[in-house]
């Protein structure tokens, strides 16, 4: 059974338009940054290559949003928007990468771990459609980094000042855990949006201890100076990170915003807020 006869044309919720799931690149889906012809990675060498070539945030983002180049990511993310949880089998799921978004002049990058199979897997915009999403965006608004408390759809008119959120792995993985090779392949999207965006960048928010890993991966890559021991993990903790120009940016730790941190109170909205107003 063909793609198309396994997930027939569903409308997106917030324009009403049909769509296959997953969503064929270049389609008119809310947010998409790439075009049928952007070049697409099958294997790691390639995702280096696009990545260090990538001349503007927006030529990264349509890259990363068709990049192929781990298998049982591929599959997994194409087998989940085909299924689809009951609750949402009227709508058509992305089922592709899911590029970093915000501000695109940003002075703070929000770094997580990976999309949620049922939620930016579904709406194709990070952290949205999802309880996590719910906690974060609803907390960026308090701070007044968001124009609205809510993170429904890719059409639903949130916009974020002054932030850029992304994730090392831009793959919905099976049971949240990317692989290490998985993490590798991934790795120089993140290196090469931290790239663009370092010029106005002051500080970054790590969520969880594998964005802070993975973030100082990064910075170590491009050449940055990391303190010495390797600062440690901890919601409040605090580095300062030198780039090659000599300036510094914050890194700060905070939990994730995972239901297994905000359902059992590890993390409160009040230590949320503390940490996001930091940035």
């Amino acid at each position: 059974m063909s793609q198309r006869e396994a997930s027939p044309a569903l409308p997106h919720p917030g324009i009403g338009e049909l769509f296959l799931s997953p969503v064929p690149p270049g389609s008119s889906w809310p947010g998409e940054p790439s075009r049928p012809r952007t070049p697409r990675a099958h294997q790691a060498d390639e995702v280096l290559r696009l990545a260090d070539s990538a001349r503007s945030l927006e030529q990264l983002d349509a890259r990363v949003a068709v990049c192929r180049a781990c298998p049982r990511l591929v599959d997994w993310r194409e087998q989940v928007a085909r299924a689809k949880r009951a609750s949402y089998a009227g709508e058509p799921y992305w089922g592709r990468p899911v590029p970093g978004w915000g501000d695109p002049e940003p002075h703070s990058l929000i770094v997580g771990l990976a999309p949620a199979a049922n939620g930016a897997n579904r709406t194709g915009r990070i952290f949205t459609g999802d309880r996590s999403g719910d906690w974060l965006y609803a907390a960026l608004h308090r701070v007044g980094l968001a124009n609205q408390p809510t993170s429904v759809h890719a059409a639903d008119g949130l916009q974020l000042t002054g932030v850029r959120i992304t994730a090392p792995v831009h793959c919905a993985p099976p049971d949240n855990a990317p692989t290490t090779p998985e993490k590798a392949t991934c790795a120089p999207w993140l290196d090469r949006e931290i790239q663009l965006v370092e010029p106005g960048l002051r500080s970054m928010l790590a969520l969880g201890g594998i964005g802070w890993q993975q973030t100082l991966g990064a910075v170590r890559r491009l050449g940055w100076s990391v303190p010495r021991p390797a600062p440690r993990f901890g919601h409040g903790a605090e580095a300062v990170l030198v780039t090659p120009s000599g300036r510094e940016v914050r890194l700060l730790g905070c939990y994730h915003v995972s239901q297994q941190n905000t359902f059992t109170g590890r993390l409160t909205e009040e230590m949320l807020d503390e940490v996001l107003t930091r940035l």
